[in-house]
C-alpha cells in the first residue's frame, strides 16, 4: 500500500488554493435539494449568533488547531489530525450556533454535542475552555492524558465538564445522540404546549469516516430516519484516511446517496477547510428540516496546516513531531509560544459566560410562568430533570406468596414493569424485537413512532447495538429517565460495548435479558447462554442479578431503579418457577440472604447456593437431606455484586467461613464459584454448551438436577 501524497498547504490559510490543492471544491452541494433548483428550498434566517471578523475567525480557528497540536506534542501521544482539520466547523458550530451555558454545564435546554470520532477529543477540549467551562483550564489541557487530569484520551462525561456522553469505540457516540435526540423529541412531545415550548435543544454529533464503517452507527442511522428526529444534526469528517491510510482501500460506498435511503436530509459542504460560509449555510439549512435528521458531510483535510504530514494517516494519530510542529506554525502564520490563546480570541469567546448565563435565566423565567398554569406537567418534568423519584414508588411494584401461581420470571417481570410505568414519569424502553417474547410491552403506553413521540414503548427492530448505545444516552439525557431494553440473553453478545460504556460512564440502563439459560430448550446452543452471566459479573461498576421468582423479580427492579450511577442486567427464565418460601425483597437488595435453615448457631452442616432458576433446585434438595439428618442452609446469591459490598459481619452470617461443605448449583460455567464455595465445595453448572431438546431433558442430562445435588453433598 502506498501512502497518498499529500496536498500542498498553501502559506495562508485563507487561501482558495487549499480547495484546488486537495481536489475539492468550494461549493455547498445538497442533496435532494439543492438551492436554485426546482424543488430546491432557499434558505431562511434562522436565530444564529453574529460571526466574528473574518481575520478573527481565522485566529480562533487556529487557536484551536494549535491547542490541539500542543496538547498532543506535550503528552507525546494523541489524535492531533482530526482537530486541526475539523476546527473550522468546531468554531463554527460552538461560537455561533450551540447554545450552553458554561457556568451550569448540566443546564436542562442547552443543546447538546457530541464528538462520536473521539480520538480527536483535543478538538472538544479546545472548544470547552475556550468557551469558558471552568472544568477545562489551560492546566488541564496541558496535562491531556495524564493521571487524574480532566482531559483523557476520549471524552469522559465523568471527568469532562461539558462532555455529555463517554466515547471513544466508534460509532458509539453517533447512536448516543441519536439517544439524546429521542429523550428530546419525546419530553417535547409530553410537556411542551400551544403557548410554551419549554422542552426545544439541538443535538449535534461530528463522526468519521470510522465511525461510517461501524454496524453500529447505520443501525442507530436507520432509526433515527424511521423516527424522524429532526433536531439530529451530524457532521461526517470527510477527509478520506483512516490509520491503515486512504479510505480508498475500504471504504468506498456513496455515504449520502445511503443516509438519503435511511430517511435523511443530506448536505455536502466541499469545502470544511476555508468555507466558514458553507459550513454556516449548511448548519441554518439543516435546522430548517423538521422532519428528519440531516447528515453534513463536511470534506476536510485531516491535519491541515501541515507541510508534510497533511492529508496522510501518520498524522491521524500521532504527535506531529517538534520540527513537523515548527514547520506548522511557520505554514499557519502561528509566532506563538505553545497553548498560547491571543487576547482577542480570549476576549471574543468570553460572552459566552454571560450569553449562557443569559439564555438559562431566560428559560428559567419561562419554566416558572410554565409552572404556574400547567402544575401537573411542570412536577413530573421537574422529577425527571431532578431525578427525584415519586414518594414510595417502591410500593407499586407487586408483592407475591408461596401461594402466588408458578410463573416465569419473564411475565413477573413485565408485570414489575407495567407498575414502574404507572408511577415513575421518566421510565420507558423497550426490546429488539422481541417484546412479546421478552415480555416487556408497557400496556398503558402506545409505541414511540414519528408521530407519537410521547409514547413510551420503544420498538428498536433487530438491531441490538445500537439499542444498547441509544438507551445509554437517554439515560444521561436527563438524571429522571430511566430506560430499559431487552433481548435474549445470549444476545448481550450483540451488545456488549454499550453494556460496557453503561458500567464505565455511570448510565443506569436497565438491561432485561430473558431466556436466561438452556431453561430455553429446544432453541439449542446458539440460544442458550452459558458463559454470559460470568462474563458480565467480570465487568466493573455493573450490577447482575438473576431472580428466582417473583419476590425477587420486584427485588431486582428496585435494586434497578435506585441505581442510576451505575446498569443492572436482569437475567430472567423463559420457564415457569415457582415462588419460594424464604425469598425477600430486602434479602436480593442484599445480594445474597440465607432462604432456610434448620441449624442453629451459624453452624450448618452445609450450605447449598442457587441463583435464579436453579434456587428451586437447592431448596429441593435441602429439604431431602434435612429428612437424612443434615442440617442444610439454602443461600439465594442473587446478585454477586451487592453481596460484596455487604459488611464483613454481614458475609460471615450467610456464608460463614468455618463451613466449608458448599455446593453452588447454577446453569452456567462454574468459573468463579470457587470463590463461594471454597476449595472443598463443588460447584454444579454448565462448562460446555447446551444442547436442542426440552429443557427438562437438558437440565437432567447436564446434571442440574435434585438428585446431583444430593449425590454431591454426599460426596463432600
Amino acid at each position: 500500500m502506498t501512502t497518498p501524497t499529500p496536498p500542498r498547504i498553501p502559506t495562508s490559510p485563507a487561501s482558495t488554493a487549499v480547495a484546488a490543492a486537495s481536489g475539492r471544491g468550494s461549493l455547498l452541494f445538497r442533496r435532494p435539494f439543492v438551492a436554485g433548483r426546482p424543488g430546491g428550498r432557499p434558505a431562511t434566517a434562522l436565530h444564529a449568533r453574529p460571526a466574528a471578523a473574518a481575520e478573527l475567525v481565522e485566529r480562533s480557528v487556529n487557536t484551536i488547531r494549535f491547542l490541539a497540536v500542543d496538547a498532543v506534542e506535550k503528552a507525546n501521544s494523541g489524535h492531533p489530525g482530526l482537530p486541526m482539520g475539523c476546527a473550522p466547523l468546531g468554531h463554527v458550530l460552538f461560537d455561533e450556533f450551540l447554545r450552553f451555558n458554561p457556568r451550569n454545564p448540566g443546564w436542562f435546554d442547552r443543546d447538546r454535542f457530541v464528538l462520536s470520532a473521539g480520538h480527536g477529543c483535543m478538538l472538544q477540549y479546545a472548544l470547552l475552555h475556550l468557551a469558558g467551562y471552568e472544568g477545562v483550564t489551560m492546566d488541564d489541557l496541558k496535562a491531556f492524558r495524564q493521571w487524574g487530569s480532566r482531559t483523557p484520551g476520549h471524552p469522559e462525561n465523568f471527568e469532562t465538564a461539558g462532555v455529555e456522553v463517554t466515547t471513544g469505540p466508534l460509532g458509539q457516540g453517533f447512536a448516543n445522540a441519536v439517544g439524546l435526540v429521542l429523550g428530546e423529541k419525546h419530553l417535547a412531545a409530553r410537556f411542551n404546549k400551544p403557548d410554551f415550548t419549554i422542552v426545544d435543544h439541538y443535538t449535534y454529533v461530528i463522526l468519521g469516516d470510522g465511525c461510517q464503517m461501524e454496524g453500529v452507527a447505520n443501525e442507530a442511522s436507520s432509526l433515527a430516519g424511521h423516527w424522524g428526529l429532526g433536531k439530529l444534526i451530524a457532521f461526517y469528517d470527510d477527509n478520506h484516511i483512516s490509520i491503515d491510510g486512504s479510505t480508498d482501500i475500504a471504504f468506498t460506498e456513496d455515504v449520502l446517496a445511503r443516509y438519503e435511503a435511511l430517511g435523511w436530509h443530506t448536505i455536502w459542504v466541499k469545502n470544511g477547510n476555508t468555507g466558514y460560509d458553507d459550513i454556516r449555510a449548511a448548519i441554518k439549512e439543516a435546522k430548517e428540516v423538521k422532519d428528519k435528521p440531516t447528515l453534513i458531510k463536511v470534506t476536510t483535510i485531516i491535519g491541515y496546516g501541515s507541510p508534510n504530514k497533511a492529508s496522510t494517516h501518520s498524522v491521524h494519530g500521532s504527535a506531529l513531531g517538534s520540527k513537523e510542529v515548527e514547520a506548522t506554525r511557520k505554514n499557519l502564520l502561528w509566532p506563538h509560544e505553545p497553548f498560547h490563546v491571543p487576547d482577542e480570541v480570549k476576549s471574543h469567546w468570553g460572552h459566552h459566560l454571560d450569553e449562557g448565563a443569559s439564555l438559562e435565566a431566560e428559560w428559567n423565567a419561562k419554566f416558572a410562568e410554565y409552572e404556574k398554569k400547567y402544575q401537573q406537567e411542570a412536577a413530573e418534568l421537574n422529577s425527571i430533570i431532578s431525578g427525584e423519584l415519586p414518594s414510595e414508588w417502591d410500593k407499586a411494584l407487586p408483592t407475591y406468596t408461596p401461594e402466588s401461581p408458578v410463573d416465569a420470571t419473564r411475565n413477573l417481570s413485565q408485570q414489575c414493569l407495567n407498575a414502574l410505568a404507572k408511577v415513575i414519569p421518566g421510565f420507558l424502553g423497550g426490546s429488539a424485537d422481541l417484546a412479546s417474547s421478552n415480555m416487556t410491552l408497557l400496556k398503558m403506553f402506545g409505541d414511540f413512532q414519528k408521530d407519537t413521540p410521547e409514547e413510551r414503548n420503544i420498538r428498536f427492530g433487530v438491531r441490538e447495538h445500537a439499542m444498547g448505545a441509544i438507551c445509554n444516552a437517554i439515560a444521561l439525557h436527563s438524571p429522571g429517565l430511566i430506560p430499559y431494553c431487552s433481548t435474549f440473553f445470549v444476545f448481550t453478545d450483540y451488545m456488549r460495548a454499550p453494556i460496557r460504556l453503561s458500567a464505565l460512564c455511570g448510565s443506569g440502563v436497565i438491561y432485561v435479558m430473558t431466556h436466561d439459560s438452556i431453561g430455553l430448550g429446544e432453541d439449542g446452543p446458539t440460544h442458550q447462554p452459558v458463559e454470559q452471566l460470568f462474563s458480565l459479573r467480570a465487568m466493573p461498576n455493573i450490577l447482575v442479578l438473576r431472580p428466582a421468582d417473583g419476590t425477587e423479580t420486584s427485588g431486582a427492579y428496585r435494586i434497578a431503579v435506585i441505581n442510576r450511577q451505575r446498569p443492572s442486567i436482569l437475567a430472567l427464565s423463559r420457564q415457569k418457577l415457582p415462588q419460594l418460601e424464604g425469598t425477600s425483597v430486602d434479602g436480593a437488595a442484599k445480594g445474597g440472604y440465607v432462604i432456610s435453615d434448620n441449624s442453629s448457631g451459624n453452624k450448618p452442616d452445609l450450605i447449598l447456593i442457587g441463583t435464579g432458576s436453579e434456587l428451586e433446585i437447592a431448596v429441593k434438595a435441602a429439604d431431602e437431606l434435612r429428612k437424612e439428618g443434615k442440617r442444610v442452609r439454602v443461600v439465594s446469591l442473587v446478585c454477586w455484586e451487592l453481596f460484596e459490598e455487604q459488611s464483613e459481619e454481614y458475609k460471615e452470617s450467610v456464608l460463614p467461613r468455618d463451613v466449608s461443605s458448599r455446593i453452588s448449583i447454577e446453569a452456567g460455567v462454574t468459573l468463579g464459584w470457587e470463590k463461594y464455595v471454597g476449595q472443598q465445595g463443588k460447584a454444579i453448572g454448565i462448562d460446555r454448551f447446551g444442547s436442542s431438546a426440552p429443557a427438562g431433558k437438558i437440565y437432567k442430562e447436564l446434571g442440574l438436577t435434585v438428585e446431583n445435588v444430593i449425590a454431591t453433598a454426599k460426596s463432600l
